[in-house]
């Protein structure tokens, strides 16, 4: 169900052997799969608990990313090992948004190359790559020494943050704005304007649906921040949890 009567009181989190749980008044929290809902680090825990704890009369589980992003990393519903995970990441390198430019109209061209090219050359130098770009319907042609490198990346994070590294994948249509991100090198908001830049383009030039395009861009955000967040909280380094929590 998308929505529920809110049916506990208070909401509080205990350790267990397994980790951080969360209760609902007196009840564990569990999965759907019926499994008990731990988590890894308490900050986690936290974040999750305020979700729970923000909800008014009605539980709205279509606002809640985290608690649903805990749930996927702990059920695996398409039981995928890390190996896996990582491969659909780097399969994003093929489609993705910021290497796919247009030729006309001018100005949108003129906008991409301005916008996209200042992150595609943080990547190659952040990660020593070749990415490019291209106008063909077929994209740039990816060189293997990229792919390998982004999966010898990718496999230094845990399976709880590879899950929520391919959350915000899946929400940006980009690995690559999605690495920025996480390595805080973009925000949210630009992270989210250079996914949509050529929408924003169009809403400039013809104007936008009253309230669908704030709600759509709202809830991008929301996702994109949510998957951001969980990748830190799930991080085993713990000087990573500190300073967020310090921020």
């Amino acid at each position: 169900p998308l929505e529920r009567k809110r049916f506990y009181q208070n909401v509080s989190i205990s350790q267990g052997e397994g980790g951080f749980e969360i209760n609902l008044d007196h009840r564990k929290l569990k999965t759907p799969q019926a499994k008990l809902f731990t988590v890894p680090s308490e900050a986690l825990a936290i974040a999750v608990a305020t979700e729970w704890d923000s909800q008014k009369d009605t539980i709205k589980f279509y606002t809640m990313h985290l608690t649903t992003l805990c749930n996927t990393a702990l059920d695996n519903p398409t039981q995928r090992n890390k190996v896996q995970l990582i491969r659909a990441a780097v399969k994003f390198l093929e489609t993705d948004t910021v290497c796919y430019r247009v030729e006309e109209p001018a100005a949108l061209a003129e906008l991409q190359k301005n916008e996209w090219d200042p992150i595609v050359a943080w990547a190659e130098k952040r990660y020593n790559v070749t990415i490019g770009s291209s106008t063909s319907i077929m994209g740039p042609n990816i060189p293997a020494s990229t792919r390998d490198t982004f999966i010898s990346h990718l496999a230094s994070y845990n399976m709880w943050a590879l899950q929520g590294i391919e959350y915000v994948i899946t929400q940006l249509k980009s690995l690559i704005l999605s690495m920025g991100l996480i390595d805080r090198h973009i925000t949210v908001e630009k992270a989210v304007l250079l996914s949509r830049l050529e929408e924003e383009y169009q809403i400039q030039r013809w104007g936008n649906v009253e309230w669908a395009h704030d709600y759509d861009l709202c809830e991008l955000r929301a996702r994109a921040a949510a998957g951001t967040l969980f990748v830190h909280l799930c991080s085993e380094s713990s000087t990573v949890k500190h300073k967020l929590l310090q921020d």
